[in-house]
């Protein structure tokens, strides 16, 4: 029996510096739910911006035990904050570190808001830190403590946010991904309905231009943003059916089921979605209705590792596949290192993105020839460059 009971918990917010711009001629464009407003699309890409260095702040969970072990999980979002120090914290107070289904059922039920929202991505970053306290007590990864793993290193797809649409690049991009090792990629829309048959004919077109790349040796995926309405989406559907896109991504928001099965019915093109459902109770729909191929749960937002990994076992028996929201890295790859390839295929890698997001940290995971290495320090692994840090403050702390 180990005893380890929690002692403290705090929120600690790293601040320094990047050496540069990493999207040197601005953010590209992507199409979002508000993109149906022509104030609020983004525009036309390439705007031309200086390269700066930049301040960078990133937030981490830290729970102490009275085994002298710390748990550490993040970067974790500002949203998480509040419930944390607004009585999440000290609740935790001296409850076994190592009961994680007590712990989170108690999280659960312990506030009416639990279920969604801000509460439920800070209970998302309480059981990530302990999954990371049980890992460091038993030196054992993460992976490792959910059944362990069958496969000795776990394909990743690229995620494209980041990329230029401009003419050539979308091209030199797909290609440079499949000479990296990948068979899926990911790309992500810039335009909706709100941009008029102009922006779907570029919808339509980015689909053209990568299967001309690809061709047949690489999954290709397309994401929506929940941007799109249902007839859209059809028209959209319609003319790429034949290129044989590997899904559409969230082309309505989550609540939007009827849609979602509308759009089903009238397309064979796979349907995906999951980052903004929230816990088993909402994934149900998807999976009974047969409206998804994907179930892409966020770890970090869903309820933590013990939650996703429950949706794993829904998910199961319905042939739906999960692969997790890329939001971070650390959660989704064990989570997936840990099951069958049948149930989790893949782990998303957000290749412009997770360098920067996890910059004050040592040896984050990276894929290399389009996979991920297992993990192989305790718990998630998480250790802080020091000499990247400039200034650190609490934001939270209790105990």
């Amino acid at each position: 029996m180990i005893d380890a009971k929690i002692s403290s918990v705090r929120v600690v917010e790293l601040a320094g510096t990047l050496p540069g711009e990493p999207f040197p001629r601005g953010f590209p464009p992507q199409s979002r739910p508000a993109s149906v407003y022509e104030a609020f699309h983004p525009g036309p890409a390439g705007r031309p911006t200086p390269a700066v260095s930049r301040r960078k702040t990133s937030l981490y969970l830290e729970i102490g035990t009275t085994a002298g072990v710390t748990g550490r999980y993040g970067p974790i979002d500002q949203e998480a904050v509040a419930p944390l120090g607004d009585g999440i914290a000290a609740s935790l107070l001296g409850l076994d570190a190592m009961a994680h289904g007590y712990v989170w059922d108690l999280l659960q039920r312990g506030n009416r808001h639990s279920r969604h929202g801000n509460r439920k991505i800070a209970i998302s970053a309480v059981d990530n830190a302990l999954w990371d306290v049980r890992g460091r007590l038993l030196g054992a990864p993460v992976w490792q403590l959910l059944g362990g793993s069958g496969r000795p290193r776990i394909p990743a797809y690229a995620s494209t946010l980041g990329t230029f649409h401009d003419e050539g690049e979308v091209e030199r991009a797909a290609e440079e991904l499949l000479d990296e090792g990948y068979t899926a990629q990911k790309w992500f829309f810039a335009d909706g309905p709100g941009q008029g048959p102009e922006g779907m004919d570029r919808n339509v077109a980015l689909v053209e231009r990568t299967r001309s790349v690809v061709g047949h040796r690489s999954a290709l995926m397309f994401d929506a943003f929940m941007s799109w309405d249902l007839a859209y989406a059809r028209r959209w559907a319609g003319r790429v059916e034949q290129l044989r896109p590997d899904w559409l991504e969230e082309p309505f928001p989550p609540a939007a089921i009827p849609a979602f099965a509308q759009l089903r019915a009238s397309t064979s093109i796979p349907l995906a979605t999951g980052e903004h459902l929230y816990d088993r109770l909402d994934i149900l729909p998807f999976l009974q209705q047969g409206l998804i191929g994907v179930l892409q749960a966020d770890p970090e937002w869903c309820g933590g590792v013990t939650e996703l990994v429950r949706m794993c076992a829904m998910a199961e028996p319905f042939g739906v596949a999960v692969m997790p929201h890329g939001h971070g890295i650390h959660a989704a790859l064990h989570v997936v290192a840990s099951q069958s390839p049948e149930v989790c295929p893949r782990v998303e890698y957000l290749f412009h993105h997770m360098p920067e997001r996890h910059h004050f940290e040592v040896g984050t995971p990276a894929p290399k020839g389009g996979s991920f290495a297992l993990p192989a320090a305790p718990g998630f692994g998480i250790e802080l460059a020091d000499d990247r840090i400039e200034t650190s403050r609490e934001l939270v702390s209790a105990g």
